[in-house]
């Protein structure tokens, strides 16, 4: 009865997640399917609260520097502790923890994202007034969906990453979905048509046998007949045989996991290394997997710092780094995957350029993000550094709500570029790319 009980809570932990979780293709896998060379990850890292890039990335030249210490008096961090950059044929400084990113920046395997956020068309001071602008600017809620779905006029839809799956999956070897989130679920995967796998890490998927086949044959039978309503409908699909499929493709996967090569790379035991270390670990198993494009969601919290930003800021970059550098050496030491791989960062927007009542910051609107990986044009940055002027020429209200200067659009277009998307295509997943003249940027090769 235990083990009855057991396999039923498995299966419903996993019918409860059919709405975002890929269910249905679990075990339509080939047992021997292989993926080409022609291998390429996007691996998003999601800082949800609303980052404080204005103290990630930090102008160094002396009246910017300036102008950013008058705007920020309580919350500056000092100069002689920030890690140089050169950008743009400038000097910048990064937050004192983020020592590893610094090094993939020096390495040219990284490149940094001046000042992007959600737009539905260009916009400036000039037409902030007459421009259409995304739905409930500030909103954590909101912002954190838009930058998901790259449609900042509605609430819902499928994801960009989704999108992207739908046109994709064609390109794999098997029907093992293309995005994988380690990270709850993430509107940033779910398609039109495709669906997500959600896994939690350090753990094997649900959906177990218990006992012999001929038992668990029985077990399965008699499941079907529990997930039925008394109007024949099911919690699962129309098939009748689709929860059997389930646990017969849990335990291929678990299968590919455990015969793959372990990673020697140590990674940080904190959520955000724990999630990067999973990404690998499936990575390790592409070619048993039959995959060819995969897309992965990873998610750290905590940066909604309303007070008190600098000690809290200062254990989020540290964690941060930590597991950035991890994950970049284990994609060169154990998946020889640098060059096939970009990790790239969002967060639902920036915070406010003066600090708040209480030595924080509060809800703003573009934000500075970092791409990483070996086809990266590293070394640089992109887009715009606003003007740390409060009121000044990019400020979209009285504290410094930097109007971004390059979309969302923009920045994820050119993932998807280089993901494998054509022209065509990129107006499909991107619905409002057409509004911008240059609708991607060259940081990737």
């Amino acid at each position: 009865m235990k083990m009855r009980r057991k396999f039923l809570r498995s299966c419903c932990t996993l019918a409860a997640a059919g709405a975002g979780a890929h269910v249905l293709r679990l075990g339509q896998m080939p047992a021997m399917a292989q993926s080409s060379p022609n291998y390429k990850a996007l691996v998003c890292v999601f800082l949800f609260g609303g980052n404080d890039a204005n103290n990630m990335i930090i102008p160094l030249d002396g009246a910017r520097y300036t102008a950013y210490q008058t705007m920020r008096p309580n919350i500056a961090l000092a100069s002689n502790t920030l890690l140089p950059v050169a950008a743009q044929g400038a000097s910048y400084g990064l937050h004192p923890r983020l020592t590893n990113i610094q090094r993939l920046y020096n390495q040219r395997k990284a490149a940094m994202m001046f000042n992007v956020g959600t737009l539905v068309q260009p916009t400036t001071k000039a037409n902030l007034n007459s421009a259409t602008l995304p739905r409930n600017l500030y909103s954590h809620s909101d912002q954190t969906q838009q930058w998901q779905t790259a449609n900042p006029t509605i609430a819902g839809g499928s994801g960009w990453g989704g999108r992207m799956a739908d046109l994709l999956a064609g390109q794999n070897a098997s029907t093992f979905p293309i995005g994988v989130s380690v990270n709850g679920s993430a509107a940033l995967l779910q398609g039109v048509t495709s669906r997500p796998l959600n896994l939690t890490p350090g753990t094997a998927l649900g959906l177990q046998r218990f006992g012999n086949s001929t038992a668990m044959n029985a077990r399965e039978a008699g499941l079907q007949q529990v997930l039925t309503f008394d109007t024949g409908m099911q919690m699962i699909g129309a098939a009748s045989g689709v929860m059997a499929s389930a646990v017969r493709g849990a335990q291929e996967i678990n299968a590919a996991l455990a015969a793959g090569t372990p990673l020697t790379t140590v990674f940080p035991q904190t959520g955000l290394g724990r999630q990067l270390q999973q990404v690998a670990t499936v990575m390790r198993v592409r070619q048993a997997l039959g995959m060819n494009r995969q897309i992965f969601f990873c998610g750290m919290g905590g940066f909604d710092n309303h007070s008190d930003q600098l000690p809290a800021h200062d254990n989020l970059m540290g964690q941060l780094d930590a597991a950035i550098g991890a994950f970049y050496a284990s994609l060169e030491q154990d998946l020889q995957l640098a060059n096939e791989t970009t990790l790239f960062t969002e967060s639902e927007f920036g915070r406010t350029g003066n600090p708040s009542s209480s030595n924080g910051s509060d809800h703003a609107w573009g934000s500075h993000h970092f791409m990483f990986g070996g086809s990266v044009n590293g070394g640089e940055a992109y887009g715009t550094f606003p003007t740390h002027a409060l009121r000044g020429p990019d400020d979209a209200g009285s504290r410094g709500l930097w109007i971004p200067s390059t979309g969302l659009d923009q920045y994820a277009a050119s993932l998807g570029t280089w993901f494998g998307l054509g022209n065509g295509d990129l107006n499909t997943v991107f619905p409002n790319l057409r509004n911008f003249p240059n609708p991607t940027i060259g940081f990737l090769r």
